[in-house]
Order: C-alpha cells, then structure tokens, then sequence
C-alpha cells in the first residue's frame, strides 16, 4: 500500500553520532558475544564451590538474598547469615577490579571503564551501607583459594559479634 508503513518496513534505523551515544557496544565476534552472554549475576563457579564447602562443613545461609536497608538501599550478597548479619560477596577480578588481576580493557574502552568504575563504586557503597546497619561484609575475591575463603568467611561468622563497637 502507498502511504502506509508497516513496523518491519521503517527505512535505515539513524546511528548514533559517536560511541558515547550507543548504550552498549557492538559484539566483537559471534564466539566473544556467546561468551559475554554466558556471565552470570549469581551461581558463579567459585561461588558454588565457597556455598558448597560451607554448608559441607554445617553452615546454614540464604544465598542471592536481597536486604533492604535504612535509606532505601538495596544490597543482594552472593551468601547472607541473616542471624549473625554477616554478608559475602564472591568478586569477579574482571567486574570488580581486582588490584592483583584486573585490567584496563583494551576494546570498548569508553564503554567498559565507567562500566568498571561503577562496579566498584557500587560495592564501595554497599560495604558502607551494610555496616552502618550493623552487617559484617565479607568480599572474597573469585582467585582466592578455597580453603582460604572458607576459612576467612568462618572466623567472621564465628566471631562477628566478639569486638564491640566504642559508644
């Protein structure tokens, strides 16, 4: 029909004038999409191994549990001890900058390095947050060895209400 347009017939979609524009960037390749689409928020492999050896051992916690804290912030650890109030994130070295494994990336930079920046800063609030509601926050980083981890989760859930607070 003359004059009318169908949703699939609406002519060139217009580009954004530069990269900063575009909300994320083209996929490098089809193998490096199917791998940015296989990241996971939750249930990572070092997270499942650090929940498995803990409950092994008889601790008992809610995983990817979300708490709502004063001021309307919300915070979802990868592990929560709601009775001790202890919160554990297991950190990827990529999403989170570790000092010792991160990195600057060398694609997409303007799009990657706020990304990056925001991750960080993100958990930087959400550790101030946690602890003004009187949470012990535990961050493990994905490297670390297991046994190390567990070992560091126990003693701060063991011991999280020992060392009190000066008035």
């Amino acid at each position: 029909m003359v004059g009318n347009v169908s949703d699939g017939d609406r002519g060139p979609h217009p580009q954004p004038a530069s990269p900063e524009q575009q909300r994320q960037p083209e996929a490098l390749n089809e193998g490096r999409s199917r791998n940015m689409r296989a990241n996971r928020r939750a249930n990572t492999k070092p997270e499942v191994a650090l929940r498995s050896h803990l409950h092994r051992l008889g601790y008992r916690y809610r995983k990817d549990h979300r708490l709502d804290l004063p001021g309307g912030v919300r915070v979802r650890p990868d592990i929560v001890f709601t009775k001790r109030k202890v919160a554990v994130f297991v950190d990827g070295c990529f999403w989170h900058v570790c000092p010792q494994h991160g990195r600057e990336p060398t694609r997409n930079e303007w799009y990657w390095s706020p990304k990056l920046r925001r991750n960080v800063e993100r958990d930087r609030m959400a550790d101030h947050a946690l602890a003004g509601a009187g949470w012990r926050v535990v961050r493990i980083w994905e490297h670390e060895a297991l046994d190390d981890a567990v070992e560091r989760v126990r003693f701060v859930v063991e011991h999280a209400f020992d060392v009190k607070e000066a008035p």
